[in-house]
């Protein structure tokens, strides 16, 4: 899946994310364009989808195939200078099925098949990326 120098680059981003979640954060007009400043419950982190939408996303997530592999993705497509917020390459709706999937507890076959559908479109190369698994 990936190497240990990025999941340690990766681990280190989330406990950023996590520790800014404890803060209070102001919203000036400029940062109004669909950034929610507010707190994610404990135990959550926020992610954004490529189409803008906020998720809190609860941290046990985080350690499954199908959160790898789109952190994985959103580290390629985006690297980690994406203004201190994690967006994933996928849309609200791929999200929305992903966070069903696991709320479910699905199966390993069930993950594998999901991750080998995703093909994303890079927004800033216009290339194609596959999901490895």
């Amino acid at each position: 899946m990936a190497g240990a120098k990025r999941l340690a680059q990766l681990a280190k981003k989330w406990q950023r994310v996590e520790a800014l979640g404890r803060k209070r954060l102001t919203v000036s007009a400029k940062e109004d364009q669909g950034c929610c400043s507010s707190v994610p419950a404990k135990g959550h982190c926020v992610m954004y989808t490529a189409d803008g939408r906020r998720f809190e996303v609860p941290l046990v997530y985080l350690s499954t195939t199908v959160f790898g592999e789109l952190l994985r993705m959103s580290q390629e497509e985006f690297g980690f200078a994406n203004e201190g917020k994690i967006t994933l390459p996928c849309d609200a709706a791929v999200m929305e099925y992903v966070m069903c999937l696991l709320r479910r507890s699905a199966s390993a076959e069930v993950e594998s098949a999901l991750l080998s559908s995703m093909v994303t479109p890079c927004h800033y190369t216009g290339c194609v990326i596959e999901a490895t698994i």
